[in-house]
């Protein structure tokens, strides 16, 4: 039954209703004896005759208080009251991840801050042999001060009555006895779990890596208008990895690939690995390094081509310029017919190539002659030339 601000179940007061599911009603109370605030599900009168609930009830309550981590909401006390059977839990305050995703994606160095605390969350829940089975937002908590608790372990949730009901989020039965029931939150489920195949770890790195796709991009990675159409997509759609902003690392798409590998045998087997790898990006500070976009395979090959195009190109180009190096400047040869003359070696080339001026005897004495090269045109200087020609002095005695 539904309890109303001020009720009394022994120690705590009711304080205000915290939510409620097909596994039972949650409150925030008022622990009367160590003066603190705590919730407090309840389960259900109905479930009261299922000795299978009330099984799955008395589960939760042992694999919380097997865990002790500050990533684990945290239990305090399963107790039976006035006909009433309910938990003290560790009452985080803040909003839950699904809340959070409300207003959209969230930037990559934040999203990088929760994933890696929910990854120490079930790593050390595995570390137990203790598997969650139903990781999804609503189950993860971020508290005012930015720290991540994840909540609800060993329980699956149906969707409340009265209430519109997301397919996407909606959990479907379970059985932690009988094979082929299927467990877990659609959205979220692995192809094994969707099959009602029983579930390993790897169930919940595939869980992870659909929540960190979704906080990066904003989108969950398959997507559908019934329960049918999501799980479809869980066994042949493969995510949209062009969703993910520009700047996500290359790790991190790395990872995210391995995370949401169909096959768990391909699947990343160690959430611990994860950790690691979200810990090497912060640490190499390549949270802010944009990287390319995914290629298709086709542009791969295309960017290899261009690739290798441009390193043939670099080569030539510096063999070319070792080559022209490594050769001596070609030799010039220049022969000219001058007049007759006993003085073969005085001449002077002007400084612009074009003229040569030289000895030859004219009129029975040497004298300076002038010779273009271009016209091959010649005669003897006069005394106004020499102006003309200052590379050749009269004063050099010729």
């Amino acid at each position: 039954m539904a309890f109303t601000t001020g009720t009394k179940l022994g120690l705590y007061e009711i304080v205000a209703p915290l939510g409620a599911g097909g596994m039972g009603e949650v409150y925030r109370a008022r622990d009367s004896k160590l003066k603190r605030e705590v919730a407090i599900k309840v389960l259900p009168d109905a479930f009261y005759g299922d000795a299978e609930r009330v099984s799955r009830f008395q589960r939760e309550a042992e694999v919380l208080a097997s865990l002790n981590h500050p990533h684990i909401a945290a239990i305090y006390d399963l107790v039976e009251f006035g006909g009433s059977r309910f938990l003290v839990l560790e009452l985080v305050e803040g909003e839950t991840l699904a809340e959070r995703l409300k207003r959209g994606p969230i930037p990559i160095g934040e999203s990088l801050v929760i994933a890696k605390q929910v990854a120490e969350g079930l790593e050390a829940a595995h570390a137990k042999g203790i598997i969650h089975r139903d990781l999804k937002p609503a189950n993860i908590k971020i508290g005012a001060d930015s720290k991540v608790k994840v909540l609800d372990f060993g329980l699956a949730k149906v969707g409340a009555t009265g209430r519109a009901v997301d397919p996407s989020d909606t959990p479907t039965q379970m059985s932690g006895t009988m094979p082929g029931m299927i467990f877990g939150t659609p959205a979220y489920m692995s192809p094994e779990q969707a099959k009602g195949k029983e579930a390993d770890r790897t169930a919940d790195v595939w869980a992870f890596g659909c929540v960190l796709y979704e906080m990066l991009t904003g989108h969950q990675v398959f997507e559908g208008e019934t329960v049918g159409e999501i799980v479809a997509g869980v066994f042949k759609v493969e995510p949209d990895w062009h969703r993910l902003p520009l700047e996500t690392p290359e790790g991190i798409r790395r990872l995210l690939r391995r995370c949401l590998r169909k096959d768990r045998q391909l699947r990343l087997h160690d959430i611990a690995d994860a950790r690691i790898e979200i810990d090497e990006t912060q640490s190499g500070f390549d949270v802010l390094s944009p990287v390319a976009p995914i290629a298709t395979p086709r542009r791969e090959r295309m960017a290899w081509i261009s690739a290798l195009t441009l390193l043939a190109l670099i080569a030539a180009v510096l063999a070319v310029k070792a080559f022209r190096t490594v050769l001596p400047p070609p030799e010039v040869r220049l022969e000219i017919s001058t007049p007759s003359t006993a003085d073969l070696v005085s001449l002077a080339i002007s400084p612009d190539g074009r003229k040569i001026v030289f000895v030859a005897t004219s009129e029975g004495r040497p004298r300076l002659w002038v010779r273009s090269l271009e016209s091959a045109s010649m005669r003897p200087l006069t005394g106004t030339d020499f102006a003309a020609y200052p590379f050749w002095s009269p004063d050099s005695g010729r």
